[in-house]
């Protein structure tokens, strides 16, 4: 058991040293101005328009969930002006952005790795080198394009809806007139509020989808293998998005501050 858990880990490490190298790549080929047009559209057409509603779905009820949760604390207090802004601050700086790249990564993320893992053990990667095609620009460009520009349109549309939510939340379980809701989310947001999320966004659709282009292009075993490309995709791009998370944060937010000085 002790051998079978080092090899996996090996292994592991090993494909995750691949994503690198294939981040590095792609990088390259970016700047070479390498793009697929065609295929770009039909991902961004999957990643965005066909991820819209379960996106705005999980949106409404977080931003509901966290209404609730502050709203009776605040209220308690004398502070039920700040509801609004607080649920603003928390969904633009970490739960719209997270929770978006959480739900790409299980449904995109994961198609990523299965389809170009089923392109890898059927030999069709192979049949595009010998059609002179390079798989970094046929395969992984478009789809690290289309994550990087549709997930933070949909984080955009997920902060709006998850602001409606407790909004509406905030006015029929707790009587907050949406002026009030309104005048508090205007308070406390800031302009680097809404930039931080799309950069953080940004960040997570390129690992998302390098994660899945890489584990795909790694994938062997037939079936199995491809089976588990699609699990260990998916679980190492949420723990990618959880530890770039920490770090986008610290270097966003870190020093001394606070949103409660227009109270």
């Amino acid at each position: 058991m002790a051998a079978a858990s080092g090899l996996g880990l090996f292994n592991w490490s090993r494909r995750l040293f691949a994503a690198l190298l294939l981040g590095g790549q792609v990088i390259i080929h970016l700047l070479t101005g390498k793009i697929n047009v065609r295929n770009t559209l039909e991902q961004m057409s999957f990643v965005g328009p066909e991820s819209l509603i379960v996106t705005l779905i999980t949106a409404v009820f977080v931003g509901m969930v966290f209404t609730i949760q502050v709203a009776r604390e605040f209220i308690n207090f004398g502070a039920f002006t700040a509801v609004g802004g607080v649920l603003a601050i928390a969904l633009t700086r970490e739960l719209g952005p997270v929770l978006t790249a959480v739900i790409l990564a299980g449904r995109v993320g994961s198609a990523f790795a299965a389809e170009i893992g089923t392109m890898r053990v059927t030999e069709q990667i192979d049949a595009l080198y010998m059609l002179d095609t390079d798989p970094v620009d046929y395969l992984v460009i478009p789809r690290l394009l289309s994550c990087c520009l549709m997930l933070p349109a949909l984080t955009v549309l997920s902060l709006i809806t998850g602001l409606g939510g407790g909004m509406v939340v905030s006015r029929v379980l707790y009587g907050i007139s949406n002026p009030v809701f309104l005048d508090s989310v205007k308070n406390f947001m800031a302009p680097w509020d809404l930039i931080s999320a799309m950069l953080k966004a940004l960040v997570f659709g390129a690992l998302i989808s390098v994660i899945g282009c890489s584990w795909g292009l790694t994938t062997s075993g037939g079936a199995k293998g491809v089976g588990q490309s699609t699990t260990a995709s998916v679980v190492t791009s949420l723990l990618a998005i959880f530890v770039a998370n920490f770090f986008l944060s610290w270097i966003m937010f870190r020093g001394s501050g606070s949103v409660f000085k227009g109270l």
